[in-house]
């Protein structure tokens, strides 16, 4: 495979000295062709510059040259073929099928947001044309609208190499708002990263646009915090462990102009089974918690780490028969060594916490060459739980922790005591529904997704999506990192007060010549504005 192993900082390759690597696949352990070369201090600096000098072009990029760009992006990703999946499989040991298909997820997105571009409502125009014979006092006229932030810096994630990763979620929605973007590669996946880095930079320049529209740089923690403190970054999206992200969230906050860190790094996202439904299907909920839980190994934020229930014979039947499951689950390969270890790691410190048992682990043993992780299921009681706060912490991998209530109110009690999640999930039926309120009420302040008799891993990618939640799930609950509401992470609000109409953004002319979507005097109307 034709990779080189460097940097790209705008539109040149650099491979200025810095330490070398090389990939490793998890699938056999071996070493992959290629070495890489991590990023400078130079090439930060560089990277940045060229991205503050690009963001005056951007930010002055008409609608439609904007979306074909990132309609490019995505042509030239499938460009890359095969090559792209074979790479991403080696260095992850995802399967070719689950990489067809985030393949396709992250061609979706970028077109998605092709279209979000071109419509234009999302710059969320707002006008209050002046009213001068307003009394006591007159009112001007309030021209309110979005505008892009400036370069930002995305962080690739290990366990979506092509949807969360150089050109995810983070990168698309950040170019869609017309900023600049620096990415740092996964050290994990670094060829796939230069595929796909290789596939932006060839769209730049059929586009026509500054070079430092994009850049991507290797590099570990030190160049992931000297790219956060930089005075010309101006946000950050960041996918991955609440250790990593927390760290980089705190080295914004003491910056001299502190700027927003979008982390989405650590949630459990609780399965609630109410009475009725378990006894009614109990079954089938093992049935596809078991699915849940060990889909992609347990590699998803969105895995179900925490199952509650009312103790009893029927919650017994459900362990039982989940036990079952987990015992027939095959160990499989996980994304890195790394992963592997911490997931063994995290289930001996749990085996070893008072009051927890275990209830079932996969029946094959893990092949340790193969990089695998074997399934595991535990059980304790509500009151142990809420006691033991190292229960309470994200344990990435196919796990899941059954916790034992002694009645419906204790299941409130405890959903309280826990930290922000992503998701929160309620299995019943209209009768336990109809009796849940308290809990219901309790996870609306927990979570960013509520879930109804369904299971969260899964997330669709759609405006009405929501990906996150209160911390530690994000740093920002109001925000999403999945879903076209994820451009608004990197745009601010500016009021234009008595400008003359030529000097105006054309989204907030009286003419409205982009036929947005607009707030006119309390109104919502995509008619021009009649003097």
């Amino acid at each position: 495979m034709d990779l080189h192993g460097k940097s790209f900082v705008g539109g040149v390759l650099c491979a200025s000295g810095g330490r070398q690597f090389h990939a490793t696949s998890p699938l056999d352990g071996a070493q992959l062709e290629t070495e890489f070369c991590e990023a400078a201090a130079e090439d930060v600096e560089a990277a940045l510059e060229l991205a503050d000098a690009a963001f005056t072009e951007l930010r002055q990029l008409g609608a439609e040259e904007r979306a074909l760009f990132i309609e490019r992006v995505a042509e030239e990703i499938l460009g890359l073929g095969d090559k792209l999946l074979e790479r991403a499989h080696r260095e992850t040991g995802l399967p070719l099928d689950r990489l067809t298909g985030e393949r396709g997820r992250t061609v979706g997105q970028l077109r998605l947001f092709a279209g979000v571009v071109r419509e234009g409502s999302w710059c969320d125009a707002r006008i209050d044309t002046a009213l001068p014979d307003r009394q006591p006092l007159p009112r001007p006229d309030l021209r309110r609208v979005l505008v892009p932030l400036g370069p930002v810096v995305v962080f690739g994630s290990s366990n979506f190499p092509l949807a969360f990763s150089v050109a995810g979620g983070d990168t698309a929605s950040a170019l869609a708002a017309g900023c600049p973007v620096i990415v740092k590669a996964h050290p994990a996946h670094p060829g796939t990263s230069e595929l796909v880095a290789g596939a932006i930079a060839a769209a730049v320049t059929a586009c026509g646009l500054p070079s430092g529209t994009f850049s991507m740089l290797h590099g570990g923690a030190e160049l992931a915090h000297q790219l956060v403190r930089h005075p010309l970054t101006r946000a950050v999206g960041f996918t991955g462990s609440h250790r990593a992200g927390r760290a980089l969230f705190d080295t914004a906050a003491q910056r001299a102009e502190p700027i927003p860190v979008f982390a989405e790094m650590s949630s459990l996202n609780p399965v609630f089974i109410l009475p009725n439904a378990l006894r009614e299907r109990g079954a089938a909920i093992a049935e596809g918690l078991k699915n849940s839980v060990t889909l992609g190994v347990g590699q998803f934020c969105t895995k179900p780490g925490l199952v509650f229930g009312l103790g009893g014979p029927e919650m017994q039947t459900f362990a039982a028969a989940l036990a079952r499951l987990i015992e027939s689950a095959a160990p499989a390969t996980m994304l890195h060594a790394g992963i592997r270890d911490a997931f063994e790691k995290g289930l001996d410190s749990i085996a070893k916490v008072p009051g927890v048992v275990a209830l079932a682990t996969s029946g094959a043993e893990p092949d340790a060459e193969r990089t695998q992780g074997g399934a595991a299921a535990f059980v304790t009681d509500a009151e142990n739980f809420v006691q033991r706060r190292e229960l309470h912490d994200e344990l990435f991998g196919p796990f899941t922790l059954i916790v034992n209530a002694p009645s419906a109110a204790a299941l409130a009690d405890v959903a309280r005591q826990m930290t922000g999640q992503l998701t929160a999930t309620i299995h019943g039926t209209p009768e336990d529904l109809a009796a849940a309120g308290e809990l219901i009420a309790v996870l609306e302040r927990k979570a960013g997704r509520l879930l109804f008799n369904g299971f969260p891993t899964g997330v669709e990618v759609s405006p009405a999506m929501h990906h996150g939640g209160p911390y530690p799930a994000t740093t920002d609950a109001r925000f999403t990192s999945v879903g076209t509401a994820a451009i608004l992470r990197f745009a601010r609000p500016v009021c234009f007060q008595g400008f003359p109409a030529q000097a105006l953004p054309p989204e907030l002319q009286d003419e409205n010549p982009r036929g947005l979507m607009r707030l006119v005097n309390g109104q919502l109307t995509r008619e021009p504005i009649v003097r």
